[in-house]
């Protein structure tokens, strides 16, 4: 007997919240708007820059946005992940530049974590706190264990970290890090460290996408009190691990609704323009690679919301689902980024060119928690055993 509700658990809260959130964004912050945001300077020698409208990042606050996947009881609306994962699809499709799905991942990690330090911190990201996981090594590893930040206990219980975190998402724009970190006598922990706290240095990265930043997190001597331990180095990895499908279904969700905006605009482009007294989309060369961007774009969504369903309601199943769903998502994005370059014929390189901007957000996507050979890897150990000469790659 199959344990998932018929609709995946997508009620009517959920499709009420995605219609909201693709209303909200068309108007508030339309193609033209986020070029115009991201990319106003094409010069490549440009500085770093974290570039977002925070006038919006607080309307999505008070419309609850970030206590979507809190617990009630913490002042959240403990909505299942298929619901998180119909807003965050459109917030890919608005390639939204936000802290909200680095928010919504580490939510997923604190709820894993049951203590009281991640409680705390729940109940901050409920009031609008925006958190970052900062829990990959200088490889890119997301394989527990894998650490470049180590933590020695300090008198009265606090403890202090020293190390860097890689690899750490929209870490300009978050209050708050939740930071692995490796103990001497064996296990990994989870901390709450405030971006503003002392020993605590912020090197932003040079990466592709326009809508992210992407940083470093250097910790030196960062002395914690006992309260800001969010998992002891006995239950981090089991925390990372049992929220880890959810991380890889926010990314899919993300990459889904990308996609989706990537096979809209590129059809409507195919209807307008006229080639040879005909528009483009009469042209079966292309015509028939529209199609198979939208096959692909829904065999990831089918996969997306069964991870999704599989998590709430199947635990047992859901890793095994998540990474199908990422696998086929990672696949879909590579797909769909390129025909929506090359059915933009000439123009589809330009700077000018809308289309840029989902293509670089993809890029960064297809990578992030592990590509699609990544998962297929990950997901043959876990149908046939170990394969040897594979690592957890971000």
């Amino acid at each position: 007997m199959n344990a998932q509700p018929d609709d995946f658990g997508f009620d009517d809260e959920a499709q009420l919240l995605k219609q909201t959130a693709r209303r909200l964004l068309a108007e508030r912050l339309p193609t033209a708007a986020l070029h115009q945001l991201v990319a106003a300077s094409y010069d490549p020698t440009r500085a770093r820059a974290c570039v977002w409208d925070q006038a919006l990042w607080r309307e999505l606050v008070e419309l609850g946005w970030t206590a979507v996947a809190v617990p009630a009881e913490l002042g959240g609306f403990g909505m299942g992940l298929a619901a998180v994962a119909g807003l965050v699809e459109e917030l890919g499709r608005a390639a939204l530049p936000s802290p909200l799905i680095p928010t919504l991942c580490a939510t997923y990690v604190l709820r894993a974590c049951a203590s009281e330090g991640a409680d705390m911190l729940l109940a901050r990201i409920a009031e609008g706190a925006a958190v970052s996981l900062a829990t990959t090594d200088q490889h890119g590893s997301w394989d527990v264990e894998a650490c470049d930040v180590s933590v020695v206990e300090g008198e009265g219980g606090e403890v202090i970290l020293d190390g860097v975190a890689h690899y750490v998402q929209d870490a300009m724009k978050a209050d708050v890090f939740l930071v692995k970190a490796s103990a001497r006598r064996g296990g990994v922990g989870l901390y709450v460290v405030e971006r503003d706290a002392p020993g605590v240095t912020v090197a932003p990265d040079a990466i592709v996408d326009l809508t992210r930043d992407q940083a470093r997190v250097e910790l030196r001597g960062v002395k914690l009190s006992a309260r800001a331990i969010a998992a002891s180095p006995r239950d981090g990895a089991r925390a990372l691990s049992s929220a880890e499908a959810a991380l890889l279904v926010l990314v899919t969700a993300d990459m889904v609704g990308a996609a989706e905006w990537q096979l809209q605009t590129t059809a409507e482009y195919a209807r307008t323009r006229v080639q040879f007294d005909r528009p483009l989309g009469f042209f079966q060369a292309v015509k028939h690679p529209i199609v198979n961007m939208m096959i692909k774009i829904d065999e990831a969504r089918s996969l997306l919301y069964d991870a999704a369903c599989s998590f709430d309601h199947e635990p047992d199943h859901a890793e095994r689902r998540a990474r199908m769903a990422k696998s086929a998502a990672s696949d879909a994005a590579a797909f769909c980024s390129s025909r929506s370059v090359q059915l933009h014929g000439g123009i589809g390189f330009t700077w000018e060119c809308f289309v840029h901007l989902y293509f670089k957000r993809q890029k960064h996507n297809e990578v992030l928690y592990g590509d699609g050979a990544h998962q297929r890897a990950r997901l043959a150990e876990l149908m046939i055993g170990p394969i040897r000469g594979t690592r957890a790659c971000a």
